[in-house]
């Protein structure tokens, strides 16, 4: 595939190393951790210890200072793993959890999590959603209650990425219920064994298996003042931030995904035959497969030109929405038309196509329901 005229020697040694990475220490192994739910912490510390987990991050605490384009590259490689629960662990980790520490942390918290965050020891999670509360933000319920120098939170929270695992979690809560919708937020730093905070149940999910989901529980926990990031009520400004990034990665995780997914169905068709012939000479075979491989083309491209757009700082809430859209969907199809051409083994555990298959369908749910994210774009043309 013909590159990007705006991705220099720097990104593409950078996307080298990193595949070199993945096809050595993650596909071999990965089906394993689809069995036991979970990406082993040593390889989230070998992440870091290569400097994947600080791409965006201050050199002062171990990071990178790289821009947007690089968390684009880093997710569509992650996607091309073919295993979404490993991306998803990792996508989480980097750029949608500990993004609330780097935007708005105190110098005080920046210095006690992120070199931590960075070196991958301390694994982050984001717990905005709760049963009742998923892209409509204004709908949280979990309340937290100033008690002298502690917060006192209480509610639930769920679909929480590396909820089980996890370290540090940042909480969203309602700090002031007198305001309606999304005002009277607020974020907070929650440590794993903070009195009062459970995982309440470990969630069994259709795709996404190797990434650890929770229920999490907050019956009175009380959380230092000292771990409220960027204010009281500010929280929201956080989450709406974050979003921009958080739906920037997840398209180009979407589009790594399909190009393996068509990698690996062109190859199929070119060997297997079927009526006295390779599948790849029925002409509507490979007319299919030659639109869906023009459609990732512009998806890809559509995913990379807002990364770029964020990283000069302009404003692309609308083209960033569109790539959640676009791509969430796109995804969608094309696994479904590589799940045909493979036949019956496309519905076998074994293969990668029905693994791929199942993990690509929360893509137009999770980070952003496509609907949601047409009434963003709806909002701006």
């Amino acid at each position: 595939m013909n590159e990007m005229s705006f991705l220099t020697e720097d990104h593409l040694r950078f996307r080298d190393n990193l595949r070199r990475f993945i096809d050595t220490e993650v596909v071999p192994k990965a089906d394993a951790w689809e069995e036991t739910g979970m990406v082993p912490r040593e390889v989230l510390r070998q992440l870091g210890e290569l400097g994947y987990l600080g791409i965006r991050y201050p050199a002062t605490y171990g990071g990178a200072e790289l821009d947007t384009v690089y968390s684009a590259i880093l997710a569509e490689e992650l996607g091309r793993s073919s295993y979404g629960g490993f991306a998803v662990t990792v996508l989480v980790h980097t750029d949608m959890a500990s993004p609330h520490l780097g935007n708005f942390g105190s110098p005080e918290q920046l210095a006690r999590w992120m070199p931590g965050i960075i070196a991958g020891t301390t694994i982050c999670a984001v717990a905005v959603t709760e049963p009742d509360a998923g892209s409509d933000v204004a709908g949280i319920k979990t309340r937290a209650v100033r008690d002298g120098d502690h917060y006192v939170l209480t509610g639930s929270k769920m679909f929480i990425t590396n909820g089980v695992h996890g370290d540090l979690y940042f909480v969203a809560a309602k700090t002031d219920t007198t305001v309606k919708g999304s005002r009277g937020i607020s974020i907070f730093a929650v440590e794993k064994g903070t009195p009062g905070f459970s995982v309440g149940r470990s969630l069994k999910k259709t795709g996404w298996l190797s990434s650890d989901t929770a229920e999490l529980v907050f019956d009175g926990c009380r959380v230092p003042a000292a771990n409220l990031i960027g204010g009281e009520h500010k929280g929201f400004y956080s989450i709406m931030r974050n979003f921009q990034n958080e739906r920037i990665v997840l398209g180009a995780q979407a589009m790594g995904e399909a190009q393996k997914a068509l990698d690996l169905t062109v190859d199929y068709v070119r060997n297997r035959k079927a009526f006295g012939a390779v599948l790849w000479d029925k002409q509507t075979i490979r007319q299919r497969l030659a639109m869906l491989s023009s459609k990732v083309a512009a998806g890809r491209q559509l995913a990379y030109h807002s990364a770029w757009l964020d990283a000069q700082g302009q404003e692309c809430v609308k083209e960033v929405s569109m790539v959640k859209a676009y791509c969430g969907e796109l995804v969608n199809e094309v696994m479904y038309t590589c799940q045909q051409f493979h036949g019956g083994m496309s519905y076998v555990r074994e293969t990668a196509i029905e693994r791929m298959a199942r993990d690509a369908r929360i893509q137009a749910i999770g980070g952003g329901a496509t609907e949601v994210m047409l009434e963003e774009v709806a909002k701006r043309i």
